[in-house]
């Protein structure tokens, strides 16, 4: 038997949700129980964000019994912080992978990459999951050069069975959006938006509902290996025959073996006052969600009591900027600048796991412990696909799991000690030629 250890997980505090705009309009949720001595299960889930709620809503669907170990609270952590946008594909382009690892690999990742979106569908419809989720996003480009890029993605999901992208010149553009800086865009029917958090909690009820159990403010400090893998929490041991681990920016040093694959990295978003619907409505007319194409990217939305939702930036290393309302209100006004003075009520930030290649991670340690990670801020759709391939994995059907198991990953160069710095002076760089149109 062998034993990993790690330090009680200081991030979430209390374990109460940050001060976002999301946490002051949640659904109405119990607080879980935390473990208290012995507990033991057949499928542990460590973390109640999105991978975790995935994986445990489909096993339960399928009729295992499933409990979710969670170190603060159902949906703290990026899942319930995130711009709320239902974004389709990978951060990697498929190009990438295609040019990387080969077209095969690349037409099966091509047609997996699509389902995310509809997970979030059918589990809204399936199990009555209140988020006020809505259809369509809209890519939006700066330059030429970007519009060319949208084209090539155009033409390469259409390679892949989606054709669901409608091309834009900068007048249509504005026909969505209600601003000059742009030079054109492209819409994906089939992408969406909606409250991550209601999302959340939402997919937590469904699965207590089909028999499963979760407990909160159970923060994993220690996990033994073995044919029964045991997770000390600070009030008890959890005992089960299959663990999966999807802790992914938060699960720190408790399995070193995965803490070195990715970086977290924050991102930061935005509430307006309520602008009522007049205004509201003149800002983003078709109510699309939208996100630039530059390496560091502006990213926004209606929420449904009209606010505008404003996100963008990045953090290396998972830092809270000072001042989050300062960083991002010039982007904003810069893309909109009749909301120059406007009220901002909510401003937080949260974390994402970053991997070096941008490609999402899954895999096994040992025969059964699964794992899944690195989504790289793309996770909303990537995470529920990867909940549904580990739950396949864990019913008996590897084929989908080894696709992504099977793929390499890369250290970020100099280690742990510089990946900060190396991925600063890499994002400094990218800006740069954003900056430049090159």
């Amino acid at each position: 038997m062998t034993a990993t250890t790690g330090a009680a997980h200081p991030y979430a505090g209390t374990g109460a949700y940050p001060g976002s705009y999301y946490a002051a309009s949640a659904n109405p949720a119990p607080e879980r129980p935390a473990v208290a001595g012995r507990v033991d299960a057949d499928i542990c889930v460590v973390g109640a964000g999105y991978s975790g709620l995935s994986t445990a809503l489909h096993l339960a669907e399928k009729g295992h019994k499933v409990t979710v170990i969670e170190g603060a609270r159902v949906g703290w952590g990026a899942s319930g912080r995130n711009g709320g946008q239902v974004v389709n594909g990978l951060n990697a382009s498929l190009q990438k992978i295609e040019t990387t690892y080969g077209p095969d690999l690349a037409a099966k990742v091509g047609r997996m990459v699509q389902e995310g979106a509809g997970i979030i569908r059918g589990f809204v419809d399936r199990h009555a999951i209140a988020c006020d989720l809505k259809p369509g996003n809209l890519f939006t480009a700066y330059t030429g050069k970007q519009m060319k890029e949208l084209e090539a993605k155009q033409a390469l999901w259409r390679r892949h069975g989606m054709d669901d992208h409608e091309m834009l010149d900068a007048a249509a553009v504005r026909g969505h959006v209600a601003s000059d800086v742009y030079a054109g865009g492209m819409i994906d029917r089939s992408g969406g938006h909606m409250h991550p958090l209601n999302l959340a909690l939402g997919e937590a009820a469904a699965i207590e509902k089909l028999g499963g159990t979760i407990h909160e403010m159970s923060p994993v400090t220690y996990i033994e290996h073995g044919p029964t893998p045991v997770l000390s929490t600070p009030g008890g041991t959890v005992h089960c025959k299959v663990l999966i681990l999807c802790g992914n920016a938060y699960l720190g040093q408790v399995e070193p073996r995965l803490a070195a694959r990715v970086m977290p990295v924050s991102t930061q978003v935005m509430a307006t006052e309520p602008l009522g619907a007049a205004r509201a409505d003149a800002l983003l007319p078709t109510d699309l969600c939208v996100e630039d194409l530059r390496y560091i990217l502006d990213y926004y939305r209606l929420s449904a009591d009209k606010r505008l939702l404003f996100g963008g930036g990045t953090v290396y290393g998972g830092a809270d900027p000072r001042d989050i309302e300062a960083k991002l209100r010039p982007a904003m006004e810069h893309v909109f600048p009749q909301m120059k003075g406007a009220r901002v009520d909510y401003a937080w930030s949260g974390n994402f796991a970053l991997s070096f290649t941008r490609i999402p991670q899954m895999g096994r340690l040992g025969d059964n412990i699964y794992f899944a990670h690195g989504y790289s801020g793309h996770g909303v759709t990537g995470s529920h696909l990867f909940g549904r391939i580990l739950s396949e994995a864990v019913h008996g059907d590897l084929t989908r799991f080894d696709v992504f198991a099977s793929l390499p990953w890369y250290p970020f160069p100099g280690g742990r000690s510089f990946r900060v710095p190396y991925s600063v002076a890499g994002s400094w760089w990218y800006g740069l030629r954003d900056r430049l149109g090159i």
